[in-house]
């Protein structure tokens, strides 16, 4: 089951701003191995340059996730580096600098959001990045820069969670563990927004918040343990595996027979999908595709109020070692953004 994007802005509903022709080098936040936040540290770099179908972006702000920080402790995607120094990130808020050709849809100019194809090519903890056309929408006309470059990776991770594997509709019951972080906050609107029944564990701080997002139920993983209060749900989304207190594990009791698993933190549990089987249940696991056009689909339904998203920090560029602190201690709302440049 596909829905089909509702239809993005014109180029001519979206006012465009000046750009000038972008200078050789940038800062950008690098690292030289893998490490520590310490590792991370502010350095020139040279602006890359587009080929065939990839813009230049000018970044305004980059989302700070999780998969940055595991990457850069030697984790995540540190395998597909090509070299060093790198710099983190995936995704972004800013300005087209340069299109393919003349009559791009997104012309310089054009406020756009979307991801990079890190570790590919260079990530978005810089003023510019190189970024396919086809991972890049047009900005949410509601949101600063700030608050949509905490979007593009965690509401399209929820999107494909939701919408194009777990398929929520009207009655469905849905358990969502981690509904107060990044990817949790948006799959709880958009399983609500499609009708399910939802429940998410998070913590208590956590929980009148995430009603007024859309869950019905809210359990406190701090005092309550999830199995003892929940059954026969149709869906389980884990977005925490068994790297705490066997969550994965635990959650294969509470579907019914059956029933669908779907885990994002494959590398804490790989034997997810035999321990399933032999629970009668079905599993799968699911990666993000940065897809502009479920982009454009979640930018209509921003700035039709139906979907937030919550800026937890943002933190200047050169601080960017303090974010990936604050992201590892675990207790994020939302998200966490790097201011990279001005408007």
């Amino acid at each position: 089951m596909r829905f089909r994007p509702l239809r993005s802005a014109s180029a001519s509903d979206v006012e465009r701003v000046a750009v000038t022709a972008p200078p050789t080098t940038m800062n950008a936040v690098v690292f030289d191995s893998p490490g520590e936040p310490e590792a991370l540290r502010l350095a020139q770099a040279p602006v890359p340059s587009p080929v065939i179908s990839e813009l230049l972006v000018r970044i305004v702000a980059a989302g700070v996730n999780p998969i940055d920080a595991k990457s850069r402790r030697g984790a995540g995607v540190s395998a597909q580096i090509p070299g060093y120094p790198s710099t983190l990130g995936f995704d972004f808020s800013g300005v087209v600098v340069k299109s393919p050709y003349e009559a791009h849809p997104l012309a310089p100019g054009t406020p756009v959001f979307g991801m990079t194809a890190f570790p590919r090519s260079g990530g978005t903890y810089g003023e510019y990045a190189v970024v396919p056309s086809l991972s890049v929408a047009r900005k949410p006309a509601s949101l600063s820069h700030v608050e949509a470059a905490g979007v593009p990776l965690a509401a399209l991770t929820a999107w494909g969670l939701i919408v194009e594997t777990a398929h929520a509709h009207e009655g469905q019951r849905i358990l969502i563990h981690a509904g107060g972080g990044g990817v949790g906050h948006f799959a709880v609107q958009f399983a609500a927004h499609f009708g399910a029944h939802v429940t998410a564990t998070a913590s208590g701080r956590n929980a009148a918040w995430l009603r007024e997002l859309g869950a019905a139920v809210v359990i406190d993983h701090t005092t309550t343990r999830f199995e003892e209060v929940i059954a026969d749900v149709d869906v389980v989304i884990d977005l925490i595996g068994n790297v705490h207190a066997s969550t994965g594990s635990r959650s294969l009791d509470v579907l019914r027979p059956g029933g669908l698993y779907v885990v994002v933190a494959t590398d804490s549990w790989p034997e997810y999908a035999a321990a399933a089987a032999a629970a009668g249940v079905r599993a799968t696991s699911y990666k993000v595709i940065p897809d502009g056009g479920s982009l454009s689909t979640i930018a209509r339904l921003l700035d039709s109020g139906a979907v937030q998203v919550y800026i937890d920090r943002v933190f200047p560029l050169d601080e960017a070692a303090a974010a990936h602190r604050m992201l590892e201690e675990g207790h994020t709302r939302g998200k966490i953004v790097l201011r990279v440049s001005d408007d």
